[in-house]
This record gives C-alpha cells, structure tokens and sequence, in this order.
C-alpha cells in the first residue's frame, strides 16, 4: 500500500513534464514568421552546434523544426525570429501529417552546416553582391576565396560554392561600352591582367578558363554551386569556348579568333545550348541567353511563378523552391533571365515568367554535383545600377527572392534522397 502511495505521488510530481514541450517550430508562412531570412541563419546556427534539425517542406511555407534547448529559444528572441513550443503530441501531430500520403509534403533531415565560400574579389563591398549581402544579414558565416585560392585546390574546402557576378570569359563584365573610361574600369581591368601574369597565365581570359575548369571539376565531384547575374552565362561561355579567342581586341590586345562561334562546344556546358555569342564589344551582352534586351514585361507586372514538385518523390527542387508564395517578384541584371528555348532538356525550370519565355531559376546535375543558376542582380533592388546604394535588408525581412538564396544555402545539409522525375 505504501509502494502505492509513492507511485502516485511520483506520477503527481512528473505528471506537468510529461506535458513539457520537446520541440520549436520555426513557421515559414506568410503570417507567422517575422523575419523570414534571418530563420535561415537560426536553422544553420542550430547545425553548428551539432543539433539535428529537420525541413518541413510545404508545411506552412516551408517549416523548421528544431530541438527545444533554452540556447535556441534564446537565439530565437535575440535575432527577432518567431518560434513556437510544440508539446510532444503536437509535434507528433504535425509529422503524422506530413507523412500522410494524401500530403505533398516532406520531412527532410538536416544533418551538418555545410561549410560556404563565396567567389569575390577582394575589396568587394558586401551590397555589390545579393547572396553575400543575404549571407551577412542572416549571420550564416562564409570565407571569400578567388582564383588564386581557387586555382590551388581550396574548394575541396567547402561544401558549397557562389559565384559572384564575375565574368569568366576575360571581357571584365562587358562594361567596355559605357565605363571604358572610368577610373574604377581602368583599376579593375588593371588589377586582372597584373593578376593573371602573377598566377603565369598570358591573358585574363585564359587565367579565368583554368579557374572555371576548377570549379566545373568541383562540381562534377560532388559540390553544390550556385551562381546569379552574369556568372550563369559567362562561366557556361567560358566552358563552351575553351581554346577559341572570343576577345576582341581593347579586352586581351590580339583579335578574336575568326568564325569563333562555330568552334563553341555546346556539350561542355552545364546549362545552356545553341546560343549565339554578341561579338560587339560595345554590346553589354554576353550572347543571347540573357533575356534582358528581348523583355515585354512591365515592372509592376514583372513577377515569377515558382513550379510545384512532389515533395515525397522530389525532394530536391521542392527544397529550393520553398517559400511563403508562389509568385515572386522579378529583378533584373546583367543577365536578368534565360531564354527557355536555349537551356538544356536535362535542367529544371523551378522558376519562369510564362508571358515572356524565359526561366529565372534553373537546377540541374553535373557528374556528383548540382548547380542552380538564378537570374538577376537584388531580388528587392528591381534595376541595380553600378554605385547604386546598398539594399537594406531590415526593409525586407520576409523577401521571397531573398529566400531562395537561402533554400540552396542550407541545401547541402540535407540528407539526400534521389530525384524521381
């Protein structure tokens, strides 16, 4: 009787833990969360410090669910990111749902932070770049590397890689028509041939193809690289004209090899296909993949609808297109956009604006590896402009654009299942 007596006191005093919470919700809708970007940064500090974490894709924008520890909730309250207390039943609750087959939705596992390099010259300032200047704003830590690093093996470093909006065909971004003479034009195109004699190479061009050779062979054995703006096209360029001069004379000093577009080799590349390179030099294009020049889209009408994928059977491209909508709002860039017609069967379009053609978001696998190339320049800067000021991010703290970045910065850590379609 008196063991009795002690079991029910016992069962009295644990009775309130019982009910204790077990897990923090971080939501990712529309409504809920108030700092969407910064909810990143959470997710990646919880990984650092060994917690297991876990995405809850299409459940409420995209969900985290995360360990209840007082250091998180913490972090949580100091970086001004909504959370909520799920008891053990609720969270239960919600993965019974998620599991439900009737649900296009996905438990993911994220397992370690992975390690990020950013691509960047030195003396960049961190608004001249969207994903350095989202990087910081979330406090999800990173190295900047270039091609000397780049060059000596240091991306076996790094689990994920961006590359900033460089130019990988030797024409210094094709500012030579409008900025030939202004003062940072002449330092800069100074600065990269002083560079690419210092590293033994003859021309920019030829120093900047031994770099994208690196970072394609990086890739191919199973890194993940992500690139916006101009470094999409230019390093595809770069891949297809590997041997063949397409410089014109006032970018490397010697003429361009005659009939050069006929020599590019499509099969090298990892996106693009069939396109045909702007020989002007005066032209700010590249060729025509970028859709800036050929867009019929008005600025309040320019926006892009994110495609929907199976969570259960996709995984992936569902990973990198979650957010708290469909339609994201457009931005342009040096390479805004591109031409659906020359991309390659083998890519995804996770992001396309029907009433002009063009993709803004693409995927695709090379080899081990897998690259995502996202158009534009500042997803809440519609039409940067070269000594633009810098976009604040505490004035959107819940942008769609911005969160893409972020999808596939935490997309390494995932625990990988294979794509189906």
């Amino acid at each position: 009787m008196l063991l009795k007596k002690h079991y029910i006191l016992l069962l009295f005093l644990l009775t309130p833990f019982l009910g204790r919470a077990s897990m923090i919700l971080v939501p990712m809708d529309e409504t809920s969360q108030q700092n969407h970007l910064k909810a990143y940064g959470i997710t990646y500090w919880v990984l650092e410090k060994n917690y297991k974490a876990s995405w809850l894709l299409n459940y409420r924008g995209g969900s985290f669910l995360l360990p209840d520890a007082e250091e998180i909730r913490r972090e949580c309250q100091i970086r001004g990111v909504s959370f909520e207390i799920l008891s053990d039943a609720q969270a239960n609750a919600i993965q019974d749902e998620i599991s439900s087959p009737s649900q296009n939705m996905e438990t993911v596992i994220l397992e370690k932070a992975p390690k990020i390099a950013v691509y960047t010259p030195a003396g960049k300032q961190p608004w001249d770049d969207a994903v350095t200047l989202v990087l910081t704003y979330a406090e999800i830590p990173f190295e900047t590397i270039y091609d000397e690093e780049v060059l000596n093996d240091a991306l076996l470093l790094y689990d994920w890689l961006h590359l900033h909006h460089e130019d990988f065909t030797g024409q210094y971004g094709r500012f030579f028509g409008a900025y030939r003479n202004a003062p940072w034009y002449i330092e800069q195109k100074k600065e990269a041939e002083e560079l690419a004699a210092r590293l033994g190479y003859n021309k920019v061009s030829e120093e900047k193809m031994a770099v994208a050779d690196k970072i394609r062979d990086y890739v191919i054995g199973g890194g993940f690289m992500f690139a916006m703006c101009s470094a999409t096209d230019s390093f595809d360029i770069a891949l297809s004209a590997e041997g063949v001069d397409i410089c014109e004379p006032m970018f490397d000093n010697d003429p361009s090899d005659p009939n050069y577009q006929s020599r590019i080799d499509y099969s090298k590349t990892f996106a693009f296909k069939d396109y045909t390179l702007e020989r002007n030099p005066i032209v700010y294009e590249f060729s025509d993949i970028d859709m800036t020049t050929k867009r019929k889209v008005l600025m309040d009408n320019d926006y892009f609808t994110l495609m929907e994928y199976s969570a259960k059977w996709d995984p992936i491209p569902t990973m990198l297109c979650q957010n708290h909508t469909q339609l994201v709002k457009g931005f342009m860039g040096q390479t805004t956009s591109f031409d659906e017609n020359l991309i390659k069967s083998n890519v995804l379009i996770m992001g396309q604006n029907l009433q002009n053609g063009e993709a803004r978001y693409i995927h695709g696998t090379k080899g081990k590896g897998m690259f995502t190339f996202y158009g534009g320049h500042d997803p809440e800067d519609y039409q940067h402009r070269v000594g633009d000021a810098p976009t604040v991010l505490d004035l959107h703290p819940n942008s769609p654009g911005y969160r893409l970045i972020l999808n596939n910065v935490l997309f390494p850590a995932a625990r990988k299942k294979k794509l189906k379609t």
